[in-house]
């Protein structure tokens, strides 16, 4: 799974977040399938989206969004928030 952004500064606020949460995640570039404001995403595992989820509402993190990879290399899916 992958968090894009339109700051920098949110990008690196969600990565010091995340961190503190204990959830596996790397940054980095932003695919070019992704229009984003900031060249910079985080990677994280499926299994920790609910985790993600909740620190990205309660923190007022401003994401472009969540997307997870399509089979194949074929892109990117838009999850929502809800």
């Amino acid at each position: 799974m992958l968090i894009a952004f339109d700051s920098t500064q949110q990008a690196l606020r969600a990565e010091m977040l995340l961190e503190y949460a204990e959830i596996d995640i790397d940054i980095c570039p932003t695919p070019k399938e992704i229009t984003a404001g900031c060249a910079l995403s985080i990677h994280f595992p499926e299994d920790a989206l609910h985790t993600v989820k909740d620190v990205i509402v309660s923190e007022h993190v401003e994401i472009r969004g969540i997307f997870k990879p399509l089979a194949a290399a074929a892109g990117y899916e838009q999850v929502e928030l809800d």
